[in-house]
């Protein structure tokens, strides 16, 4: 059984949607997910850039994107909030874990940064792990995972059947 499943999807946002929903419903089942969503908030004015990722279970939301004012003309993360979320993770993975749950695999991970560290602990301890990946750094992640990883339906329903056999692979390793 492979540790890792991803899943790409067009629309902006849809990922996110689909892997918040996948956590809570993993959660609702009673098991203990760790990782990073993007979630929708509330925002003042409508900034299409806003990024807002919470620590799973129930840990702190951080705004990973800056605003760069009415007048800017692109996007750019805010690498404090990035470290500080990646460092939150981490923390949160003492408490234990049945599976991960992460956003993306950004550019950070792409570089060797981000994330990379908390997929490859996953990994060396058995804990599968679901990402979202965008087309632009889908070859980064082939190169890193190499051959280690699923690639998903875009579903709620292909990923708790992913996740359900991941972890019945996971749990007969450890007995």
């Amino acid at each position: 059984m492979t540790q890792i499943a991803t899943l790409i999807m067009p629309g902006r946002g849809d990922t996110d949607e689909l892997l918040y929903a996948f956590a809570q419903q993993m959660l609702a089942r009673g098991y203990k997910v760790r990782g990073l969503v993007q979630i929708n908030t509330e925002r003042e004015g409508d900034h299409p850039c806003d990024m807002d990722v919470q620590v799973l279970p129930d840990g702190p939301v951080f705004r990973i994107s800056q605003n760069l004012g009415s007048a800017s003309r692109g996007c750019r993360l805010d690498p404090e909030n990035l470290e500080l979320s990646v460092a939150a993770v981490e923390t949160s993975l003492v408490a234990g874990a049945d599976l991960i749950v992460l956003n993306k695999f950004g550019k950070q991970e792409a570089a060797g940064r981000g994330f990379r560290d908390v997929l490859a602990r996953a990994v060396a301890d058995d804990i599968p792990v679901v990402v979202g990946l965008n087309a632009m750094n889908e070859q980064a992640f082939e190169d890193f995972a190499g051959g280690l990883a699923d690639r998903c339906a875009p579903s709620i329903e292909a990923l708790t059947s992913w996740a359900l056999k991941a972890l019945d692979a996971s749990e007969d390793m450890v007995a």
